[in-house]
């Protein structure tokens, strides 16, 4: 195994991600100590997010870097980097011989003892003693949740000695590239969320993945711990399609065709895990999957997925009617799904006059809807992640006449405002938009210039808070004669505010009627991030509101009818069953009382959808949960649907009731 040295090239792109930062990002953040000391942390938490190798003495040792880590990546320096990961492999090799030695041991599974999987603000462990203790504990959950997931002794120790030869091969095969790609993203990670450096290699698999036009399973991954998790699902993606997976799961396990091995991706790097996900269109790909809802360590489900191109029929707006509710009279509400905001832009720039784009086909539904005689409509933005700022400034227009939508500041603080120039308003009706945690971005620009326009209500959760924008520098672009690719930088370097003065980012857009869910928006979104750019205001733009929001009575309304509304029951339910997973750090090691444990959680949530299952009129899972009995994807997409539509029915009658009280009475009584 050869030792890893720092190249010139990677000294090269040092020197230009320091100057391009230090002019160009938004946050203008001093390289100075206390940046020093932040990088070091992020830096150890990126090779060790467990901190399970590192020992106190190590940590102890890199001290010294504490302070100088600022003049190092100044001037170019990048061997404390590498001293401290020629340190970390060391303890890999070691921990690994460790875990192969337990696999053959006696384990008590009677005992009584936890072990704490979640150990991001855990110390690292204060000697050996320690250190083999928490890595006792470690093997013990591997063994115990294949247990509990009806593996046999001797493949289970077949399939853990595999996976701990894996971090070891793994970490082996690192390259002095990737020991400065995670260095580099300590250190940008300091700055904001966003902001990213991405070697060559990672740059070469980024222009083949978007060449590939999200050819794959349609989800946005990320590591959590020594877990791939489902960030978020692409709409129309087979993921997403399949009803089987859902954010918040965690991938444990991937293979590829109908007949491939499973191969387990427990602590495989991110990047190494979407290798083995993404492949030819058209082709089987099989998931191993531990549920959201399952916790750490919980029972599995196997997934297949046939990889595709999304095209942009999948991602296309669509129409529906909602109408009959109770509470709801004569009122006939028109909803617009927006999965997101997409223009083809090679068809535009090659003068097709009908090239698609989300303002076009809103358009097109608009005036379908209006033809059918509803009442209101209903903007559904629940899962846009955004998209074209261009799409979200037209869209904008429909319902507004001319006038400012969006303004974008630079790091240097000038000032650029996004506007909508045509005066045409395609519809003028009652409005509302729907939207969710996971409305971000483009989605956030359209719902707070709605709302600061008094155009609508806005319904839902506080959205996501993504007000910044990126750009993606190549580094080559400041070379000459570059003897090597430098790699890019994903760069923040503008901000997004309302036309009301208030920044989209961070706080992101409060809706005007929240839904009353467990959940706390502290953990949800940027506001969960770590260094997220805070709020900010700066002076409002020129405009006039266009309408008039009343909240009035509407959210005493709407509090009473969701209190007996099974669909939200459920929700609470699903929630506060999330939260409880999610607040949890340990796990029992006593093989009964983790069986026991699971069943019953298994059992209380089988129970609640049952419950909503029997309300919807759809078919009813088996009382004891079954892997095999469960895999119906007709029945679990129909669910999915019947999920989706919970919130949405409740917006139109959120609505009906708008429209219903500014109706004269003597229309009422018709």
């Amino acid at each position: 195994m050869s030792d890893l040295v720092p190249d010139r090239a990677e000294r090269q792109a040092t020197v230009l991600i320091t100057k391009v930062i230090d002019h160009y990002h938004y946050r203008h953040t001093a390289l100075n100590d206390e940046l020093s000391e932040a990088v070091l942390k992020k830096y150890l938490d990126a090779l060790d997010p467990s901190r399970l190798y590192f020992l106190q003495s190590d940590v102890a040792t890199f001290d010294i870097y504490r302070d100088r880590l600022d003049e190092a990546l100044r001037e170019a320096r990048l061997e404390p980097a590498f001293n401290i990961f020629r340190v970390y492999r060391f303890r890999v090799e070691d921990r690994v011989k460790y875990a192969q030695s337990l696999l053959n041991r006696h384990l008590d599974f009677t005992k009584d003892e936890e072990y704490r999987f979640d150990r991001k603000d855990m110390p690292w462990p204060g000697d050996r003693a320690e250190q083999n203790d928490l890595w006792r504990k470690r093997v013990k959950n591997d063994i115990l949740t294949l247990r509990l997931a009806g593996k046999k002794e001797d493949e289970i120790r077949e399939k853990l000695s595999k996976r701990y030869e894996g971090i070891l091969a793994r970490t082996r095969q690192l390259r002095s590239e990737d020991v400065f790609s995670l260095f580099m993203n300590a250190f940008t990670a300091c700055l904001d969320p966003h902001t990213s450096y991405m070697s060559p290699r990672s740059s070469e698999n980024f222009d083949i993945s978007m060449r590939l036009s999200l050819e794959g399973i349609g989800a946005v991954l990320h590591s959590d711990n020594e877990y791939t998790e489902v960030q978020r699902l692409v709409k129309g993606g087979p993921a997403q399609q399949s009803g089987q997976m859902h954010a918040g799961d965690k991938i444990v396990g991937v293979a590829q065709g109908d007949d491939g091995e499973m191969v387990d991706v427990v602590s495989w790097r991110l990047q190494d895990v979407v290798d083995l996900i993404r492949g030819k269109k058209g082709t089987v790909v099989r998931l191993q999957v531990m549920p959201k809802s399952a916790a750490a360590g919980g029972p599995v489900r196997t997934v297949r997925l046939v990889r595709k191109e999304i095209q942009l029929e999948d991602q296309a707006a669509k129409s529906s009617i909602i109408q009959g509710l109770p509470g709801m009279g004569d009122v006939r509400i028109g909803v617009i799904e927006i999965p997101g905001f997409y223009r083809d832009f090679q068809a535009s720039t090659d003068g097709d006059k009908n090239f698609r784009s989300t303002t076009r086909d809103v358009r097109a539904l608009l005036k379908n809807l209006t033809a059918k005689g509803v009442d209101g409509i209903v903007i559904d933005l629940r899962h846009n992640g955004g998209g074209s700022l261009t799409e979200a400034t037209d869209l904008t227009g429909l319902f507004i006449d001319s006038g400012p939508v969006v303004q974008v500041k630079d790091a240097a603080g000038k000032l650029e405002v996004e506007k909508d120039p045509d005066p045409k308003v395609v519809y003028s009706g009652p409005l509302a938009v729907l939207v969710d945690r996971d409305s971000a971005s483009a989605s956030e620009i359209f719902a707070g210039a709605i709302q600061d326009y008094k155009r609508g209500l806005i319904i839902g959760e506080p959205t996501f808070g993504k007000g910044t924008v990126q750009s993606l520098i190549d580094l080559d672009r400041f070379v000459r004669h570059p003897e090597d690719s430098l790699g890019r930088l994903r760069l923040t370097m503008a901000q997004f505010y309302r036309i009301d003065g208030d920044s989209t980012q961070f706080r992101g857009v409060v809706p005007d009627i929240r839904f009353p869910f467990a959940s706390d928006p502290a953990d949800q979104g940027e506001r969960s991030l770590d260094n997220a750019l805070p709020w900010d205001h700066i002076a409002p733009a020129d405009y006039h509101t266009q309408g008039s929001v009343s909240v009035g009575n509407l959210a005493e309304l709407d509090r009473k009818r969701i209190a007996k509304d099974p669909g939200f029951q459920f929700l609470f339910q699903e929630f506060a069953l999330a939260k409880q997973i999610t607040e949890q750090k340990t796990v029992s090691l006593n093989e009964a009382k983790r069986k026991q444990e699971w069943e019953q959680r298994e059992k209380a949530q089988r129970v609640n959808e049952n419950a909503f299952r029997k309300e919807a009129g759809l078919k009813l899972l088996p009382a004891i949960p079954d892997t095999a009995e469960d895999d119906d994807e007709d029945s679990d997409e129909a669910a999915e649907k019947a999920i989706s539509a919970i919130q949405a029915r409740e917006a139109a009658r959120i609505l009906a009731d708008s429209i219903n009280e500014h109706r004269p009475l003597a229309a009422m009584a018709h």
